[in-house]
């Protein structure tokens, strides 16, 4: 049988209370694979959230083989956000993780590997990460989940905000992202430090390598080194949100007010996520792919375009698999809608209009790389890609060429001064 594993991003997780990261993503996928008449298993794997992008690799690799991956007919990785990343360096040829060859068993199993808003040239995300700011967040993060006061705090807190949830009810502040978490994470929450919370939150304190190796800095050098698998078909998929305006004055109501406060949270984390690195810039692609991407977005595609956490250029890898107009978490099932249980609100609130529609098109999609993989095409777009890049570098720019024109011209200005004899030497 195939198998398929779904491979959470940075802060990622399976399961954490009764939240679920890829929500509803494995019904949708094993609904539209089974139309497709492909038998296959899917299987939601749990990495370290912040740890080096090596360390969950290896996690990921461990989690094949506990699975029975290396048994099955042949593999699919699709990896959200950091976990693209995680897969390609498990498939790269030759990668040495563990000292036996069970990397390159799994290379050899493996079909496709798709990505879906990964960061394949970084993202100024990391960047505010390891910055003094981001450095700081962290240490709170850590004083938090190491000492007895910061989880009984925490507690407190976690107690403190469901009873607020509740609260808010009566205004109709209902099914908003904090009833959400309340409900379904929160309210599962003790002080112990065996407490499942506590334990993500003791990983991310523990080891934020990840964070440094998403920076585009730190990312051109993972390029350089981690190579494609001729045999695998390297997918990606790309999301992008709509810049974020000037957000909805709140009227009387809280929801309003929910609303508002909301819209402002996600315009400061778009304009983080929109400063390209001048030395580092993102890769212009291939001029189709970069005209696939911009036919599905109604606005201009740009070096500040991202979906909230990842710029839009930084995705694409190998040939586009799709488009997407949605933030970063709505194409794993973070968006808000109804379903069977309910009213569920997304996690961040982009005003992108995602909806059912969009996420089952994302999986039926995703459904068709798994079923049809054409590595043959995936190699043909790297190949076109990496001959402009090249042209790139060997067109001098115009600057440097108006540059040398000058540093000609006053060369040879005194060459014919050294040649003309001064009015003393004449008259000698």
């Amino acid at each position: 049988m195939h198998k398929v594993y779904l491979v959470p991003g940075f802060f990622g997780f399976d399961e954490l209370g009764s939240m679920s990261y890829f929500r509803r993503v494995p019904e949708v996928l094993a609904e539209a694979l089974a139309e497709r008449g492909f038998d296959a298993e899917i299987i939601e794997l749990n990495t370290a959230p912040t740890s080096s992008i090596r360390k969950r690799a290896v996690d990921l690799m461990e989690a094949v083989e506990a699975t029975g991956g290396f048994g099955a007919e042949s593999i699919s990785f699709v990896g959200h956000s950091t976990g693209g990343l995680d897969v390609r360096l498990l498939l790269s040829p030759g990668v040495k993780l563990v000292p036996d060859d069970r990397e390159e068993q799994v290379g050899e199993l493996t079909r496709s590997a798709i990505s879906l808003a990964t960061p394949h040239f970084g993202t100024p995300m990391a960047s505010f990460f390891t910055s003094m700011n981001g450095r700081y967040l962290l240490y709170l993060l850590a004083t938090f989940v190491t000492s007895h006061p910061g989880r009984v705090g925490t507690w407190m807190g976690a107690r403190a905000i469901t009873k607020l949830a509740r609260f808010g009810d009566r205004f109709g502040q209902t099914d908003t992202l904090v009833d959400s978490f309340a409900e379904n994470m929160l309210r599962h929450v003790r002080p112990e430090q065996s407490d499942e919370l506590f334990g993500y939150l003791q990983e991310m304190a523990s080891d934020q390598g990840a964070m440094l190796q998403l920076t585009p800095e730190a990312i051109d050098l993972f390029n350089a080194a981690v190579l494609d698998r001729d045999t695998v078909d390297y997918v990606s998929h790309v999301t992008a949100a709509p810049p974020p305006g000037f957000p909805p004055l709140p009227g009387a109501s809280a929801g309003s007010i929910y609303e508002s406060t909301t819209n402002v949270m996600f315009g400061l984390i778009y304009r983080l996520a929109s400063r390209e690195s001048r030395q580092y810039p993102f890769p212009s692609p291939a001029e189709e792919l970069r005209a696939m991407v911009q036919e599905q977005l109604p606005f201009a595609l740009t070096s500040s375009s991202n979906d909230g956490v990842v710029p839009t250029l930084s995705q694409v890898w190998g040939r586009v698999g799709g488009v997407y107009l949605g933030d970063h978490l709505d194409v794993i099932g973070q968006y808000t809608h109804v379903d069977e249980t309910g009213r569920y609100e997304g996690w961040l609130h982009s005003k992108s209009g995602f909806d059912e529609e969009r996420f089952n098109l994302v999986w039926n999609n995703i459904a068709d790389n798994i079923v049809n993989p054409e590595p043959e095409k995936s190699t043909e777009v790297a190949k076109k890609v990496a001959a402009k890049k090249q042209a790139t570098k060997k067109r001098p720019a115009k600057k440097a060429v108006a540059k040398k024109a000058v540093a000609k011209k006053t060369t040879a200005k005194k060459a014919v001064a050294k040649k003309r004899p001064t009015k003393k030497a004449a008259k000698n």
